[in-house]
């Protein structure tokens, strides 16, 4: 067997390639956009591609599998519940997609979204037991995926996670993320054990109430560009752009300049709009950062655009992506709504209606077909 782990530092998510040595066949699983990692390992190996593997419709990254499989012809594979508007195989519990002489069978562990899957990694001739485990965003090292993305459920993810901790000890545990807004306990590193997680994983020893209740309680921000990123990894966009490839930095302000910002200045506070209704400063509009490329529209490239968040990590984040997509004038606040309310300024309430541009609505066409989607 052949197995490598691919780490993307940019967006915590791993990908991973399996092949047979003896047959030279070949499935890449979760892969990302940026493709050419896997082009060259299997030049280099001469692997040929029979599957490509999505454990789940992707919301913080946008997937490679269909360039994969378009480019190859191998086989695009996703649980039976995904919806998405293109053609795949589709699997279910139980299923075993040969590969050579492996075996890599489906577990369906729903809870981060109901089409989540896991696939065990059995190498008969070595053991009729399965030696790994590929996790998606199900178990991950210290934490579980959070499930409040397109449909997940806490307590599916509680049945689901306890599924997985009855493999055996050794099964080694390769998740979809090792670090990011998927979990809010992530420990960093890319793999685990069944058996260490079992002892050491704080959700593991957790009866099903207060699972539920740890998961549900304080989750974190929803991704930069999730809206963009979900519909275009569903079929239902094309925005693979709404990705951000770029670190470079961009301008920051302290409050004072914020406060003292000119009049034609934009204010958008790219918090969810809970933590916007519960104070946010005064003239700020509401646009968080999981809509921004879906409605980049409505952001001003002739004037400038001071981004705020809480703390001023997902503001620079936001401003990256805008420096990235060319709008020149943008500057993260440094420290965020915090800073400003710690100083004693002014905070205003309420919801987002009021100081809410208007959403934009896009038409997407897919196979002919003409819909409607709202971002």
């Amino acid at each position: 067997m052949y197995f490598k782990q691919i780490l993307d530092e940019r967006c915590g998510c791993a990908s991973y390639l399996v092949a047979s040595r003896q047959s030279h066949e070949a499935a890449i699983i979760d892969p990302s956009i940026e493709t050419e990692q896997y082009e060259a390992l299997l030049r280099e190996r001469t692997f040929r591609l029979r599957y490509v593997i999505d454990t789940h419709v992707h919301a913080d990254h946008v997937s490679g599998a269909r360039q994969l499989q378009a480019k190859h012809g191998a086989e695009l594979c996703l649980h039976e519940a995904a919806r998405v508007a293109y053609p795949f195989r589709p699997v279910k519990d139980g299923d075993e997609l040969p590969l050579g002489q492996l075996r890599l069978r489906v577990l369906h562990t729903p809870g981060h979204r109901p089409e989540l899957i896991s696939i065990l990694i059995v190498n008969p001739p070595r053991s009729p037991e399965p030696s790994m485990v590929l996790t998606g965003d199900s178990l991950l090292v210290g934490d579980v995926g959070r499930p409040d993305f397109g449909g997940g459920d806490a307590a599916v993810q509680f049945e689901s996670v306890s599924r997985l901790l009855r493999l055996p000890d050794w099964v080694a545990v390769f998740p979809g993320h090792f670090e990011g807004p998927c979990g809010k306990g992530m420990c960093g590193r890319p793999n685990t054990t069944i058996g260490f997680e079992r002892l050491y994983n704080p959700l593991a020893r957790l009866d099903r109430r207060a699972f539920i209740s740890t998961l549900v309680d304080g989750v974190p921000a929803r991704p930069l560009n999730m809206t963009a990123i979900e519909a275009t990894n569903r079929g239902l966009a094309d925005m693979a752009w709404a990705m951000l490839t770029s670190a470079a930095p961009v301008r920051e302000i302290d409050i004072d300049a914020l406060e003292a910002r000119p009049p034609d200045a934009v204010v958008l506070d790219v918090r969810e709009p809970e933590e916007y209704a519960h104070g946010h400063v005064p003239g700020a509009v509401s646009l968080p950062q999981a809509d921004l490329a879906s409605r980049l529209d409505e952001v001003p490239r002739e004037r400038p655009v001071m981004l705020v968040c809480q703390r001023g990590m997902r503001s620079y984040r936001s401003a990256q992506f805008l420096a990235q997509m060319g709008i020149d004038q943008v500057a993260s606040v440094k420290g965020g709504t915090g800073a400003w309310r710690a100083a004693g300024k002014p905070l205003a309430m309420g919801d987002t209606t009021a100081e809410r541009p208007r959403v934009a609505e896009s038409q997407w066409t897919h196979a002919g077909a003409q819909s409607s989607y709202r971002i």
